[in-house]
């Protein structure tokens, strides 16, 4: 082991031993997963929250709930998450007359919808927990590379063992690169799905309400 040689970032990389590489790898394609999963995530929650306002504004304003029923039935957008649980109600109510019926059809189109909303979040939370531990199992695997090339050295210094230590500390540092924002993502993301699930619910209940005055004629 050359006491030397270049300790850049990417020297390290590649002069690692082929294990700590594959761990660099898989941590790589983890991080670069999670990235796409926190764009697209971040773009769907804004598009269904604008969605959602905008929804809110129109029902309350006081308008025909059957003009606002045509309206939802032309929205087809993934984001309209509101107007297809209004949608489904509306709908049943419409065929049946009956509350509970309604209702049963506004739940099962909210937990179909929220199952969509929460789709991928269980992956960031997997990243954010298990990152750190692949990345010290490359560390720790780096280390005993290292030491063991120092069998044979007989002049042991600090600066002959420290490009090995620090090849196998990148794997700890790529590990906690693609933790962190995982992390950071899923909290926030979880945080948001929870609000709107808490504003679908509350729509039902006040829907289901406003149908029951309807059905009785008050």
């Amino acid at each position: 082991m050359n006491p030397t040689q270049d300790l850049s970032f990417l020297s390290l990389v590649l002069n690692a031993s082929l294990l700590v590489q594959l761990v660099m790898l898989l941590l790589l394609g983890m991080s670069i997963a999670s990235w796409t999963i926190i764009f697209k995530k971040g773009a769907v929650l804004r598009g269904v929250r604008n969605d959602t306002e905008r929804f809110e504004r129109d029902f309350w304003s006081g308008g025909d709930l059957n003009v606002l029923l045509e309206a939802s039935l032309r929205n087809k957008s993934s984001s309209a998450v509101l107007e297809h649980i209004f949608e489904a109600g509306m709908q049943e109510f419409m065929k049946l007359r009956e509350i509970d019926a309604a209702r049963r059809a506004m739940k099962a189109t909210y937990q179909r919808e929220m199952d969509i909303l929460e789709a991928n979040l269980p992956f960031l939370a997997s990243v954010g927990s298990v990152s750190p531990y692949i990345g010290l199992f490359g560390t720790v695997w780096g280390i005993m590379h290292a030491f063991r090339g120092l069998a044979n050295v007989q002049n042991a210094t600090l600066s002959a063992v420290a490009p090995g230590i620090a090849e196998a500390l990148v794997a700890t540092a790529i590990g906690l690169f693609a933790a962190i924002p995982a992390v950071v993502a899923y909290n926030r993301n979880a945080t948001d799905v929870d609000r709107l699930s808490i504003r679908f619910e509350t729509f039902i209940e006040e829907f289901t309400n406003i149908l029951q005055r309807q059905g009785t004629g008050k």
